[in-house]
């Protein structure tokens, strides 16, 4: 869980990184007319080339889950590097490559399932009688709770 926490907090700090810097230029940019959104879009992308950083987000590459192909690729090396380095356990398959085959299937199954729990409870948002604007508190709050429904659905309890 470490690996994977860490891996998407690289991502995070760069965000924070190009919003820094962006905050540094935010008169000249008003100034010019520049997008933010592109700017932002820019300095990060020249960011992750610079560093060899293998984009988190799946739909900044055109894929639909929330963690792209690339990055669950990634993660599932790291973690078989790690299972094979550690002293507490052993792993019975003998070729590793399985092994992280497996992961990436389990990563991609649980992300598919997840998906389709969003998209259930923003489904169940958008069917309300009067429209709630995403962003709001109430949208907010009617997420979470259609959410936690959603996956109380594939026996998975948040306030446990």
């Amino acid at each position: 869980a470490e690996v994977i926490s860490e891996e998407l907090a690289v991502e995070d700090r760069l965000n924070d990184e190009v919003r820094d810097l962006l905050s540094q230029y935010s008169e000249y940019m008003r100034r010019e007319g520049v997008s933010y959104q592109e700017m932002f879009r820019r300095a990060k992308n020249t960011l992750i080339t610079q560093r060899k950083v293998i984009r988190a987000s799946g739909r900044d590459t055109g894929d639909a889950m929330k963690l792209s192909r690339d990055k669950v690729t990634d993660i599932s090396h790291k973690l078989v590097d790690m299972l094979r380095k550690s002293h507490e356990l052993r792993l019975k398959e003998k070729d590793p490559n399985n092994v992280r085959l497996e992961i990436v299937r389990l990563m991609t199954d649980l992300l598919t399932a997840e998906e389709k729990v969003d998209r259930n409870a923003r489904q169940k948002i958008r069917s309300q009688k009067r429209e709630v604007p995403e962003g709001t508190e109430e949208w907010d709050l009617l997420h979470r709770r259609y959410y936690s429904e959603e996956l109380k659905k594939l026996g998975i309890d948040l306030a446990k």
